[in-house]
């Protein structure tokens, strides 16, 4: 059942991906985005890791997908003409096939990936061991992080607001 579970999620994962990067609206290019990252959270309760999955849908699928369509929004971004098949687009789809051919070589090769050996375990890794050292260690660099993205936000403000001109009898 597992398994079963496991291909209906990388399905709906990949398939969503493929539609946020194939998609001409970007409003809908940002739903198929959130498809996908409730398709990684899927996956990760598939392998027990329940605390990743609650932050992949608290986090990305809910704060930074919301941040992206407000700013899509804000911008009024346009669908995207069809225009002419480009040099960047043919390397970019060489790459891709590239990519796959060496995923099914990896996946039908004869080798056995399992040398029968237990995976390490991490030792000292737990939530409040990562907790202490982002709020001790880390705190300048978090800091220095969330500034940049207000930052970023308000040049996005700025920049998208429509400058009107100053006319006679206004």
């Amino acid at each position: 059942m597992t398994d079963i579970l496991f291909y209906f999620f990388s399905a709906i994962t990949v398939v969503s991906a493929l539609l946020v990067v194939l998609n001409r609206n970007a409003v809908n290019a940002a739903m198929f985005l959130i498809v996908c990252f409730l398709g990684m959270a899927a996956l990760f309760v598939l392998l027990g890791a329940y605390f990743l999955a609650a932050l992949q849908v608290l986090v990305y699928a809910g704060a930074v997908v919301v941040l992206f369509i407000f700013i899509i929004m804000l911008l009024d971004v346009k669908e995207r003409k069809k225009n002419s098949l480009q040099p960047v687009t043919a390397v970019a789809s060489i790459l891709a096939l590239l990519l796959m051919v060496g995923a099914v070589y990896m996946i039908f090769s004869p080798r056995n990936l399992n040398s029968g050996e237990a995976p390490a375990v991490a030792t000292g890794s737990s939530l409040k061991a990562y907790g202490e050292q982002l709020f001790t260690t880390y705190l300048l660099p978090m800091q220095v992080t969330g500034f940049l993205l207000l930052i970023a936000m308000i040049g996005v403000i700025v920049l998208s607001r429509q400058v009107r001109p100053v006319g006679r009898g206004n």
